[in-house]
């Protein structure tokens, strides 16, 4: 799932209702992977490390299914992210891992976001906050910047606007900084260009699709280490195949066929465990 679906998404989304076809694609993303615990269990995802950054994002939230979707979209960012339901459960993360940004609901089963956001501040008083909440009266909004609040958003929401004021909260404390890119990924004689999407092996330009790029992109990203079936799922798809790991299998062989095909193999796999890509020998 892109940002732009995650924006489609939230333009089309209450704070309670969820269309059935999301709450489908939710439900089989969850056979995937657990990713939210017991209501009151932060989530540390500290697997999503970024290369550029390390930074961690706090996400907040009583509604699982948005809870997900807004962690999704922080992993997407390549952030770190650590997710609790409940109040309590994000004060007691936050004591454990300080978070550089809390995206925080304000309506929560235990204590409200204002509680929560003393408290935070109790903890380090220069932690970044953004509510994102329902509540969208005037009062509210004043309400929420006067006990602290850097940002307050309102649901239903777009995604693209979230991330892009986080980013901003992390310019503003200097957690972000902009960096240049280099597109081009090389393993062996495998060359990948994130920018112009081309791929060459030997110099030969190898034609894929975009599902076939971003897997490809995911296993040079890592190369030499052995990336699970569920990794890629959740990194290639998003989730979207809920659990349908033969997918990966099948793009793996369409790889091959154009990667490896009448050349020393790249990819292998690793039986048990999933795939790995390493320069030929």
């Amino acid at each position: 799932m892109t940002l732009t679906e995650f924006a489609q998404y939230a333009r089309s989304s209450s704070s309670r209702e969820r269309p059935d076809d999301v709450s489908s694609a939710l439900a089989r993303r969850s056979r995937v992977q657990a990713r939210v615990r017991e209501i009151g269990e932060p989530v540390n995802e500290s697997a999503a490390r970024s290369e550029k950054h390390d930074v961690t994002v706090l996400v907040v939230d009583d509604e699982p299914n948005l809870l997900e979707l807004v962690a999704s979209a922080v992993r997407y960012e390549g952030l770190n992210v650590m997710t609790s339901l409940n109040g309590r459960g994000a004060v007691d993360a936050a004591r454990t891992t300080r978070p550089d940004v809390v995206i925080l609901d304000v309506m929560l089963p235990d204590l409200s976001g204002f509680e929560v956001l003393r408290k935070l501040h109790e903890i380090d008083e220069s932690i970044p906050v953004i509510f994102l909440t329902a509540r969208d009266a005037v009062e509210d909004r004043i309400a929420g910047i006067t006990v602290g609040a850097d940002d307050y958003l309102t649901k239903p929401f777009n995604i693209e606007e979230l991330m892009a004021r986080v980013r901003g909260l992390l310019r503003r404390s200097r957690h972000w900084v902009e960096e240049e890119h280099d597109p081009t990924v090389v393993v062996g004689d495998l060359m990948l260009n994130e920018d112009s999407y081309e791929v060459t092996r030997g110099g030969d330009e190898i034609k894929l699709t975009a599902t076939e790029f971003e897997l490809l992109r995911f296993l040079m990203r890592n190369a030499k280490k052995v990336m699970s079936k569920t990794q890629i799922l959740d990194h290639v798809w998003h989730y979207d195949f809920g659990g349908e790991v033969n997918v990966v299998e099948l793009y793996i062989s369409y790889l091959r066929k154009k990667i490896d095909h009448g050349r020393e193999p790249m990819i292998h796999t690793v039986r048990g465990v999933g795939y790995v890509l390493k320069p030929a020998v």
